[in-house]
């Protein structure tokens, strides 16, 4: 199969706080001299950690990604904010309760599962159109609405009763804010509370192992990440010369697998390289779903 043309793959960044992450894209666009480049999840411009970002055509296979994503963080108790972290304005300021780590376990525990959260104000939820952080900051009043999130784990690491600030680990559903659960874990508490400190620790399957820092326009480029570095959870088919210029046209494969009918399928060249993702339809048909070196 004739290569693709220039960077194909996954760089993994290790976002520094003060960035937001559309500007570490435009750095990595200018970096790699491509202009299709796209992150896994946005961070917050105090947040650092694991920023996923797609080169080329691989942007193409965010929706075929794990989405859950891992946060190590530091909630402030006694303080509330406009922003629900400790960038945002002031609003009150309370004394925190005596508290036992048993005590903050019991009250973490009411929030791991599928739960209705209200994403921050000051956030990049689109209401009526327009992100919530710009309708906030000129003024507006709004009151988002609810949202159903998961919260796989939600353990806790630390408590410093003195300071009223314990560290958590999550594990949970893309869209989920951590700075919102900061929030509702001081209101459930009667003190308010915010996001003190919070860094991404997986997204996406990668994680800060593989995370390299922001490049600079003059220093040495991350190699790209092959996809199947986190896809080696589904189904892969690996195609004869034959059946490569079939699906590059775009064809239909009859395959000799046993996938089952709506599985999502990693496909691959005869020389291991990743051709694309397919779909299985009845009769063990593959259906061409995302193809890189499209014919035509």
């Amino acid at each position: 199969m004739p290569p693709l043309e220039g960077p194909f793959g996954f760089v993994v960044i290790d976002k520094p706080a003060g960035f937001t992450s559309h500007a570490c894209i435009s750095r990595l666009r200018r970096c790699y001299g491509l202009k299709r480049v796209g992150h896994g999840g946005t961070l917050d411009p105090a947040v650092t950690g694991v920023l996923p970002v797609a080169l080329g055509l691989a942007t193409r296979l965010f929706p075929y990604m794990p989405g859950e994503k891992d946060y190590r963080g530091v909630i402030q108790l006694g303080i509330r904010t406009s922003s629900d972290d400790l960038q945002g304005e002031i609003l009150k300021i309370d004394q925190w309760p005596k508290l036992d780590q048993t005590s903050l376990i019991d009250a973490l525990a009411q929030f791991r599962g599928t739960i209705q959260q209200r994403p921050p104000r000051i956030s990049a939820v689109h209401i009526s159109g327009k992100r919530a952080h710009m309708r906030a900051r000129r003024g507006e009043f709004m009151k988002l609405p609810l949202r159903m999130v998961t919260i796989e784990q939600l353990n806790l690491i630390h408590w410093n009763a003195a300071s009223g600030r314990l560290t958590i680990e999550v594990r949970c559903s893309a869209g989920t804010y951590i700075r919102a659960l900061a929030r509702d874990l001081g209101e459930l508490l009667g003190c308010g509370g915010c996001l003190a400190e919070l860094t991404r620790t997986q997204a996406l399957g990668f994680d800060l192992k593989q995370a390299h820092p922001l490049p600079e326009l003059d220093t040495p480029l991350p190699r790209p990440l092959s996809p199947l570095h986190v896809l080696w959870r589904l189904p892969k088919y690996a195609m004869t010369n034959k059946e490569e210029m079939d699906w590059r046209c775009g064809k239909r494969l009859t395959t000799s697998g046993s996938f089952n009918n709506g599985d999502v399928v990693v496909v691959c060249n005869s020389d291991g390289s990743m051709a694309g993702m397919g779909l299985c339809e009845p009769n063990q048909q593959l259906q061409p779903k995302v193809v890189f070196d499209a014919i035509g």
